[in-house]
């Protein structure tokens, strides 16, 4: 892991010598070039490297435990690729912001190039990819939120399922907890957009927010929000904005991460160290563009702690 000292250094520093420091560090021998773009890719190949193999250290139900975990970066690569083609993004643009998952990068690319979503889903035809039939399934909708919370629905229902059926009781509280966090995170979006018709926008298999919760928010009764204190999101419960709710949702969801630490028999060490190096990974590319364009500090201070 890159040390603390170094991100708090590069809230100050010139993009030359942020390059030139991360070059000092476990990232180094992945930086090739001097460009942000350089740094991207050295982000997406130590990535590859330090968590794409883990499935290949080890053996049956371990190593569908550890693919399972994988999936989630699919998952947030899917949206972003979407995400990305609907605010009329270059491939390039989107690419940046990747992080490291199982589709080969032939496939990533021919993604990155299809035109619509209807394209990106005859791309990503993988029978056993539980996102391609998603997509698929998905794809005519007209409204990306709906889209995206389809995509969560199938991805949940299959991860919830394998990780009882592998027995890792770790992974499955995790994703419980990530689904609450997708249904916290989409209730806001859906308060700020002026959504009234919440009806299919919640995904089951969560633990704390019921669908009354998560009605109530839609419609902008924020102090619905108290219902969480004395749960594993009690940081949350303050939030009044998407900013300050996706950072104490980060936080919390990294803690919980960090509890499998404690779970040496089984995928929960695999799990807290994916989770500390895609965060890693994220603040990297955050401070290169603080950097390359010069932003003020206290622009991404927060983001980056």
């Amino acid at each position: 892991m890159v040390p603390e000292p170094f991100f708090q250094q590069a809230l100050n520093q010139s993009f030359p010598d942020f390059v030139r420091a991360l070059g000092d560090t476990v990232y180094g021998p992945d930086i090739v070039g001097d460009g942000l773009a350089d740094v991207d890719r050295a982000v997406a190949s130590h990535m590859q490297r330090m968590v794409g193999d883990l499935p290949g250290l080890v053996t049956g139900n371990m190593r569908e435990a550890v693919n399972l975990l994988l999936l989630q970066a699919d998952l947030n690569n899917l949206k972003t690729i979407l995400r990305g083609k609907a605010a009329g993004q270059s491939p390039e643009e989107i690419k940046g912001r990747l992080v490291g998952g199982t589709l080969p990068e032939v496939l990533v690319n021919a993604m990155l190039q299809a035109p619509d979503v209807a394209s990106v889903a005859q791309v990503l035809q993988l029978p056993t990819h539980p996102l391609a039939k998603a997509l698929r399934a998905a794809a005519n909708l007209a409204d990306p939120l709906a889209l995206e919370v389809a995509l969560d629905r199938d991805f949940y229902a299959n991860s919830l399922e394998k990780a009882r059926r592998l027995r890792e009781p770790t992974l499955a509280s995790y994703f419980g907890l990530q689904v609450d966090a997708t249904n916290l995170t989409t209730a806001f979006k859906l308060q700020a957009l002026g959504v009234t018709a919440t009806e299919g926008y919640f995904v089951p298999g969560g633990g704390f927010v019921s669908p009354v919760l998560f009605n109530r928010v839609a419609a902008g009764d924020f102090a619905a929000m108290e219902a969480l204190s004395g749960t594993p999101l009690a940081p949350a419960s303050a939030a009044r904005s998407l900013g300050e709710l996706e950072r104490a949702l980060r936080q919390v969801l990294l803690n919980k991460a960090a509890q499998g630490g404690k779970d040496t028999l089984g995928a929960g060490l695999a799990l807290d160290y994916i989770r500390r190096k895609e965060w890693e990974g994220a603040r990297i590319r955050l401070l290169a563009r603080r950097a390359y364009y010069n932003l003020p500090a206290d622009v991404v201070a927060k983001e980056v702690a």
